[in-house]
């Protein structure tokens, strides 16, 4: 019988043969024309990594995140957006198989594990990003049914998904102002408005829209667990996933720079010599490559701590930042290693530059990790 890490090695070797095969050439017109991967995703639902996380008794991988960590890196290196693909409907999925009732479990999570339902998570609006609880969504309840009315933007897998874990306001007048919220699973319908794609600077090709509810109806039996009041608390544990995902991502970006510039370095030449060999260049690789390293530990390290129950803000949010400041500042050092070459689009270095400024953001600003971490800090250490 195969071990755990001869498993993991398995479904990692059959991933890295699906982007070499099936990605890799595709990536640079995908990106460039903002094109979504329709047929790409087609062969996600088929590898299963639209289940990964999810239990094998509803039809998933049923992966630890250490390993679906370890995925999501190796997606990002070759195409960040793949892995907002998966990570924004594995959120949704994680919020339904930690906090929904049997019924919802039963009959959601074998759709989602299969990509036949496919979609992510309905939090930020145009005036709440961060604070979430400054949401203005409202759901009122109008017999067996929720109608909601309201405006959510910067929504990943919503145009070509088809369900959103929606984060709304039952009781917009409770205080303190989180136990009015509740989540909820929607499904499209009449009311639900995909009103624009927005254009962005990176993270191309991936579909990333503003949402308008009118009188959206929703069943009262989609509210996830079945109890209002607990949304914010729902969506917050799913967070730290997607932190520990953003945070791999990080590690993707970082490593695919790295590469790119240890490569360059060996074939271009400057005073008789290669690149690599003056010590300016040395120095930048020799910290990108400590990046990395410490980057990839860090998110190991909050992934096993999801996986072991406990609790992981500190360590995520650990992982979150230095991971994907790491992107940042390796995409500028690959960059500057490239010289002219990397400020062109026919070199990959100039997307992943676009693309690493997103992790700092996405998933609670780095700014807001770094306060999460000091106040875990404290917590864990009184004086």
């Amino acid at each position: 019988m195969a071990t755990h890490l001869e498993e993991e090695q398995l479904i990692l070797d059959s991933l890295d043969r699906f982007l070499e095969t099936e990605v890799k050439q595709h990536v640079h017109q995908l990106e460039h024309d903002d094109i979504y991967p329709a047929e790409i995703v087609e062969k996600m639902k088929e590898l299963g990594l639209f289940g990964c996380i999810i239990d094998t008794d509803y039809g998933g991988l049923g992966l630890s995140t250490s390993t679906y960590a370890k995925i999501v890196a190796r997606i990002s290196e070759t195409w960040m957006s793949l892995s907002g693909i998966i990570n924004s409907h594995l959120i949704m999925a994680a919020a339904v198989q930690r906090h929904g009732t049997p019924e919802q479990k039963a009959y959601y999570l074998p759709k989602f594990a299969t990509g036949e339902l496919r979609g992510g998570i309905g939090l930020t609006e145009p005036d709440a990003g961060t604070d979430l609880q400054a949401i203005r969504t409202v759901a009122k309840r109008d017999g067996d049914h929720y109608v909601v009315n309201g405006t959510k933007t910067w929504i990943t897998n919503s145009m070509y998904g088809n369900t959103i874990a929606l984060l709304v306001k039952t009781d917009p007048a409770a205080q303190p102002r989180h136990k009015g919220m509740s989540l909820l699973i929607a499904e499209k319908g009449p009311g639900f408005k995909v009103a624009r794609k927005l254009e962005k600077l990176g993270y191309r090709g991936i579909d990333t829209c503003e949402l308008v509810f009118e009188d959206y109806r929703v069943p009262v039996d989609r509210l996830i667990g079945g109890v209002e009041g607990v949304g914010l608390k729902q969506v917050l544990s799913g967070l730290e996933l997607g932190r520990i995902n953003v945070a791999a991502r990080g590690v993707g970006v970082a490593s695919a720079a790295l590469k790119e510039a240890t490569s360059y370095s060996q074939v271009r030449k400057t005073f008789g010599k290669p690149i690599c060999e003056h010590q300016a260049i040395q120095l930048m690789l020799g910290e990108m490559a400590t990046r990395v390293e410490a980057s990839r530990l860090l998110v190991e390290s909050a992934a096993r701590a999801y996986d072991e129950g406990r609790r992981c803000d500190m360590e995520a949010g650990m992982a979150k930042y230095f991971a994907t400041e790491s992107a940042v500042t390796n995409a500028m050092d690959a960059m500057r290693i490239h010289g002219g070459y990397g400020y062109s689009k026919e070199y990959n270095i100039e997307r992943l530059y676009r693309d690493a400024p997103l992790l700092t953001i996405g998933e609670g600003t780095n700014e807001l990790q770094r306060i999460i971490i000091a106040k875990q800090l404290i917590e864990r250490n009184p004086a």
